[in-house]
């Protein structure tokens, strides 16, 4: 092997790298703008001088062989140094500028991220942002996503991140609504309740409540569902039960009375609870443009809850 093969097996090695994140040589043809034959014809380059099967091919999917999984590693590794060569630059930049993608659940997006952007925009003017407002859970090396907000105790491992809040989740409705039909004193006196609930999933239907090391599992029932927090909100605002919702969407109106806490010695335990974290792939140099997003959200996030 001569001095130069390994340097000269590089592009090879990261359109490697791109088919195996892809998932097929058509997506990854797609990616990199050049056509799937051009992409076969570099892997089967890189097998040949490898002179080890990478991948085996079958009309649905590509599967990784042996060999192929530990030279993905290695591919991997290879293209996020390249990544953080090329961030150089932009780390020592003295204005950011590019665009900034970033992924978050709907609620959080909506009241939380969304309000913050006008003034980075403003500030920076040479950066652009993108939100994808999704509940579901974004692949960030798959989808070329930068950054990611999630709700959770557990981060995966992985990314790098860095707690921004703790989200709280409450019950509340509004004060005519309990006149009418009274304080729920325990979680189980909200089977009696119209309750207004998220609807995305039958766990939806089933409150959990802790308080001193009691916990408590009630089932419960409405007329109204809705997966948006601010339906929701609207929803007990217009006497229609008691909702289940962020803290932060809850806020407002219970600090004008327009609300109140129902069972507020009880934390109504939900997935969509707990710490939110920012998180993105690990790099020593980030760019400057991502350095004053994340600096960005840190103080718009101070006193989130």
């Amino acid at each position: 092997m001569s001095i130069n093969q390994p340097l000269d097996s590089l592009p090879d090695m990261a359109v490697f790298a791109r088919v195996v994140d892809a998932g097929s040589f058509s997506a990854a043809a797609r990616q990199l703008g050049i056509t799937p034959s051009a992409v076969s014809r570099q892997v089967a380059r890189l097998e040949g001088t490898l002179r080890v099967r990478l991948l085996e091919r079958t009309t649905r999917k590509l599967k990784l062989t042996d060999a192929g999984a530990a030279a993905y590693s290695r591919c991997q590794a290879m293209v996020s140094a390249a990544r953080e060569v090329w961030a150089l630059s932009d780390t020592h930049s003295a204005a950011p500028s590019g665009l900034v993608r970033m992924s978050m659940p709907k609620a959080v997006g909506r009241q939380l991220v969304h309000p913050l952007v006008l003034p980075f925009l403003h500030k920076y003017p040479e950066v652009d942002v993108q939100l994808l407002i999704t509940d579901r859970t974004v692949d960030l090396f798959e989808e070329s996503i930068d950054l990611a907000l999630r709700v959770t105790d557990n981060p995966p491992p992985g990314l790098a991140g860095r707690p921004l809040a703790t989200l709280h989740h409450c019950i509340c409705a509004s004060p005519l609504y309990l006149a009418e039909r009274g304080h729920p004193q325990h979680p189980r006196d909200l089977e009696r309740h119209a309750c207004i609930t998220l609807g995305e999933d039958e766990r939806d239907r089933h409150w959990l409540f802790e308080r001193a090391g009691e916990s408590a599992t009630v089932a419960v029932r409405g007329r109204y569902v809705a997966n948006h927090s601010e339906v929701r909100l609207e929803a007990a605002l217009s006497h229609l039960g008691i909702a289940s919702l962020p803290g932060f969407a809850a806020r407002a109106a219970l600090e004008r009375g327009d609300l109140v806490a129902v069972l507020p010695d009880w934390q109504h335990k939900t997935s969509y609870a707990g710490t939110a974290w920012l998180l993105y792939p690990p790099n020593r140099f980030l760019p400057a443009k991502l350095r004053v997003w994340i600096d960005h959200l840190v103080l718009g996030f101070a006193g989130v809850e």
